[in-house]
């Protein structure tokens, strides 16, 4: 973050100084929640949770060198003591005001992304460029090329792993500096007016949309009220801003008339001012295409590093954003052709020394990614005849009414793609559909209780080079299974 003194701090905030705090003390560590990332320097968030509430860790914070702690309530240490807030109506939907019986999360947080802002605001005028990146699937993985690619053109921020909510927005955003000149912003939503209450923290110049499938499908009601939701990024931008949009979607495409911005679009399927061809893939599903840019007859070969033919979709946002930015094009394609995975279980291919190949995606799963994932598992299997190919699925949270369907329809695209094998790890009703499903289907079917379960099972029936996809929502925790079936075995 950048410097501050305390003063300054409660001043962005609208908090007091209490408890000892020093005006002048100087915050130029980093802003954390979690007390054991404190190191000298550093300004404590005290962020009451559904198990622990922060404030029960401030002393400790302190004694690590903390400066001071933002508290909605005094626990007797040096602090910003921030004013009382309620949670708007969008705020109130997510999961971290599900548990604030007191508002004191409300404060707390209210508090951190006005920090936030202040902190951007302070980079903005120093040149820092906001880039803000959404959809149904793929903001993560977009998030890594963009951050990847940006970095060749200057100092660039982007969240860890999945941190785009309102607590993980604002976190990223406040590790800018005044020598940032790109924030990558991963932006979710689960309601209606979050991502512009997110766009508000950290105001966006540069906005991607990917697409607008099913995920939190429950949660919107139907696939025009998700547009509508992701749409609020790209109608936050200025005028001199810029959209980049995927043409591949049309409620995506549809967004241009929402932006006052510039809008450049992107397409894996037709011309558009961003496009790919000659798209192939290797053993492994790994992509490799050209890249065509405005302006230029002749096209740049990228070769991805990351896996599954939709990466291709990927990339090519992060290519728009990177020469818009003021990248040449020949720069874009080697950044993207050096870009491996960043964020943990995100289509994190293995192969284990009996060649079997373990695809990782077991960080999420809706039926988008996961049509996509089994996609990326049938082509790394088959072509060679004694390979067999093992789905290991489990249950896709957040579906609403529609669940038991989307589960069910899973069953076409397995027997679609020949998958050989399912191992379904869950015994919710979702899990059930699909199994019951995959069984009617013809499909070799079973049925594992937990992680370790699911491993005894697909362990026990593996063959030399078969090849493994591990995936589900990320409350299944299925990533055990991936992290057993790759240990060495004693």
């Amino acid at each position: 973050m950048i410097r501050l003194t305390l003063t300054e701090i409660a001043q962005a905030v609208d908090g007091q100084l209490i408890d000892g705090a020093v005006p002048e003390a100087t915050v130029d560590s980093t802003v954390e929640f979690d007390s054991r990332k404190i190191t000298p320097g550093a300004l404590f968030v005290a962020l009451p949770g559904q198990r622990v509430d922060g404030h029960d860790f401030v002393a400790g914070a302190i004694e690590q060198g903390a400066v001071a702690a933002l508290v909605a309530r005094s626990v007797g240490q040096p602090a910003v003591l921030v004013p009382p807030a309620t949670p708007t109506e969008a705020q109130a939907q997510t999961y971290a005001f599900a548990h604030d019986a007191t508002g004191a999360t409300a404060a707390v947080l209210q508090a951190m992304s006005k920090l936030a802002r202040y902190v951007v605001d302070k980079c903005t005028a120093a040149g820092l460029k906001v880039v803000g990146v959404t959809g149904s699937a793929g903001k993560t993985s977009t998030k890594d090329l963009l951050a990847t690619t940006l970095r060749v053109a200057g100092e660039t921020v982007a969240p860890p792993g999945s941190f785009n909510n309102e607590i993980g927005h604002p976190y990223t955003a406040l590790r800018c500096t005044e020598d940032t000149e790109f924030l990558v912003a991963e932006m979710s939503a689960r309601g209606i007016g979050h991502i512009a209450h997110l766009a508000e923290i950290a105001p966006p110049h540069i906005g991607v949309v990917l697409n607008v499938g099913s995920a939190h499908l429950g949660e919107f009601g139907s696939r025009a009220n998700i547009a509508q939701a992701k749409g609020e990024l790209v109608a936050a931008l200025p005028a001199e801003g810029l959209a980049v949009l995927n043409a591949d979607d049309d409620l995506v495409s549809a967004m241009a008339d929402r932006t006052a911005a510039r809008v450049v679009t992107f397409s894996t399927r037709r011309r558009a001012d961003y496009y790919a061809t000659n798209i192939r893939l290797d053993e492994v599903a790994r992509a490799s295409f050209v890249l065509h840019t405005p302006g230029e007859e002749v096209g740049h070969p990228v070769s991805l590093q990351v896996f599954g033919e939709h990466q291709v979709s990927n990339a090519l946002a992060a290519a728009a954003v990177g020469v818009e930015a003021g990248l040449t094009p020949a720069q874009v394609a080697a950044a993207i052709s050096s870009h491996r995975n960043a964020s943990a279980n995100r289509m994190d291919v293995q192969t284990r020394a009996d060649g079997v190949t373990v695809i990782n995606d077991s960080y999420n799963a809706n039926p988008d990614s996961m049509r996509a994932g089994i996609a990326a598992l049938s082509f790394t299997a088959h072509g060679r005849p004694e390979v067999k190919s093992w789905a290991v699925l489990g249950a896709m949270a957040e579906l609403g009414d529609e669940a038991i369907a989307e589960h069910e329809a899973l069953a076409d695209v397995l027997v679609t793609m020949r998958i050989d094998n399912l191992v379904v790890v869950g015994s919710d009703v979702n899990s059930h559909a699909l199994a019951t499903a995959a069984e009617r289907c013809g499909i070799d079917t079973m049925v594992a209780d937990s992680a370790d379960a699911a491993i005894n099972i697909v362990d026990q029936g593996l063959g030399r080079g078969d090849v493994v996809l591990v995936k589900a929502s990320n409350s299944a925790g299925l990533w055990r299974v991936a992290e057993g079936l790759l240990a060495p075995k004693g």
